[in-house]
Order: C-alpha cells, then sequence, then structure tokens
C-alpha cells in the first residue's frame, strides 16, 4: 500500500511539475486508468473500505457512549519560586 502510494505521489507530482507536454500526461493518466482497473487493485480497495466500515460501526457506541466522571485527584504541587539576583543600583550616568 506504501508503494501505490509513493507511486501515485510521484505521478502526480511528475504530472503538476511536467513541462514534457499532454503526451506524458495522456500516457500518465492511461497508466493510472489501468492499474485502477486491476482485479488485484480494486479487490485490495473493497477489502480496505470494509476493513474501515467495520472499524466505524465497532467504535460508534464507544464514541457515543457518555463519559464517566474522572476520579478527583489532589492538586499539583507547585514548584517554589526561584529566587531573584540582587538588581544593581542605578547610576547617575544611568545603565551600563
Amino acid at each position: 500500500m506504501k508503494l501505490l502510494t509513493l507511486a501515485a505521489g510521484f505521478a502526480t507530482g511528475y504530472v503538476l511539475g511536467s513541462r514534457a507536454g499532454r503526451e506524458a500526461y495522456e500516457q500518465i493518466v492511461t497508466q493510472v486508468r489501468q492499474v485502477r482497473a486491476n482485479p488485484t487493485v480494486v479487490k485490495a480497495q473493497e477489502k480496505a473500505a470494509d476493513a474501515v466500515a467495520a472499524k466505524v460501526h465497532e467504535a460508534a457506541p464507544k464514541a457515543a457512549a457518555p463519559k464517566a466522571a474522572a476520579p478527583k485527584t489532589a492538586a499539583p504541587k507547585t514548584a517554589a519560586p526561584k529566587p531573584q539576583p540582587p538588581r544593581r543600583p542605578a547610576t547617575a550616568a544611568g545603565p551600563q
């Protein structure tokens, strides 16, 4: 599946960035149509769609169920503030 995605991305990039003209575009479109019509690819698409639909159907009741109240926990402890370095007194000439 990753190889197919990579090939589709490469083909799309080539089509969009190509200066080879209409012939190269037509060749790519023809090849894409042949791949999409391949029975193995069609079966893989159907299998993937069925798997996604099954997972969505399985997860729907969980998503619709109200959430239980979370147990209350103690407030987190905060760190003590960092000590600030002493300030230099201002001089008549201003800051240096």
